[in-house]
């Protein structure tokens, strides 16, 4: 069975940083999916951070400048570097694989808390 798996979130004062990764513990190769970070913050509907299809990338207006979606295929692995957070970006982050056929992949999230 595929599975997505989200590692690196945690607690953070406003103005850090943090690391996103998400790997596949099945086997797809994420390097042939289209890859997206979503969030979900308590009591709101479940959104785009950022994607990454081919050579091309799309942020949330919110994040830009902010964020940097990144793979390394080597490893098998998606990231999402975060810098200057604020307490606005907490929230579960979910990772999200997307093949040109069939249902997406979602991991089980990891929680991000951005303290003031």
């Amino acid at each position: 069975q595929v599975q997505l798996v989200e590692s690196g979130g945690g607690l953070v004062q406003a103005g850090g940083s943090l690391r996103l990764s998400c790997a596949s513990s099945g086997r797809i190769i994420l390097s042939f999916y289209a890859m997206g970070w979503y969030r979900q913050a308590p009591g709101k509907q479940r959104e785009l951070v950022a994607e990454t299809n081919g050579g091309n990338t799309n942020y949330a207006d919110s994040v830009k400048g902010r964020f940097t979606i990144s793979r390394d295929n080597g490893k098998n692995t998606v990231y999402l570097q975060m810098n200057s957070l604020k307490p606005a970006d907490t929230a579960v982050y979910y990772c999200r694989a997307q093949g040109t056929f069939g249902s997406p992949y979602w991991g089980q999230g990891t929680q991000v808390t951005v303290s003031s």
